[in-house]
């Protein structure tokens, strides 16, 4: 896909990458060559003026959920969840500044020995610098999706959109994978999106986007240049707005 000229409608973005979407092939941990793809996206978009935070999951290791299926209680299970989303908050950070772009990832959970704990002010801070902000460590807390922590982020840090990297183009009317049928959305409501109970983000995201009108873009991460196009209005996607 060629990079897109086209100056997009956000000055500020939170994209929201799920770990898995690091590991590539793989079935688990990072993948060389995605990584280094998705950190040319991303600073292929910044390069267009946009100003980039990410959340990044940590499933390619540990996903809190399948740890207290495994007897894990569920807080601890999650704490090691947020241990993982900090790896690939590292591993993305050194990707993009290979690149020659500055980035800084802070952590919602405290490890200064490591990178910058999080907070709203670091956070515009380094984003004002022109740094791509790489957000770690969910919203601090158990029991809450790294989609609620970039819903969470969106809000606080006040981003023009969520952009929802995922392994299909968009929202569909059930899991395209499963079922042929399945129709994808063009654009749809948080309202909409909730009461048909849309798996793409978790209600609590969808509810605290909608809170505060906050639309968000649905596209796959799978092709290059995917960032750029999305923020372009290119390509196929699914826009949810208030």
């Amino acid at each position: 896909m060629a990079v897109s000229s086209k100056k997009p409608d956000w000055k500020r973005v939170v994209v929201k990458l799920s770990g898995e979407a690091l590991q590539g092939p793989q079935t688990h941990g990072l993948d060389e060559k995605t990584l280094d793809r998705i950190a040319d996206d991303l600073v292929n978009a910044a390069e267009l003026g946009v100003e980039i935070a990410v959340v990044v999951g940590g499933g390619n290791f540990f996903r809190g959920i399948q740890g207290a299926d495994k007897g894990i209680e569920r807080a601890r299970a999650d704490s090691i969840g947020m241990l993982a989303t900090v790896m690939n908050a590292l591993a993305l950070e050194f990707a993009i500044e290979k690149r020659g772009w500055p980035a800084r990832a802070l952590s919602a959970v405290p490890m200064p020995s490591l990178c910058q704990p999080y907070s709203r002010q670091a956070a515009l801070h380094q984003l004002g610098k022109g740094r791509i902000v790489i957000l770690a460590g969910g919203t601090g807390n158990p029991f809450f999706t790294t989609d609620t922590g970039a819903a969470l982020r969106g809000a606080e840090l006040s981003c023009d959109a969520i952009m929802k990297a995922t392994n299909v183009d968009g929202v569909y009317t059930a899991d395209p994978k499963k079922d042929p049928t399945a129709t994808r959305y063009e654009r749809l409501t948080h309202d909409e999106a909730i009461a048909k109970n849309l798996a793409v983000m978790d209600t609590a995201a969808f509810a605290l986007a909608r809170e505060n009108r906050i639309p968000i873009i649905v596209f796959s991460i799978a092709q290059p240049d995917a960032i750029t196009a999305a923020l372009a209005g290119e390509g196929k996607s699914t826009l949810v707005v208030p």
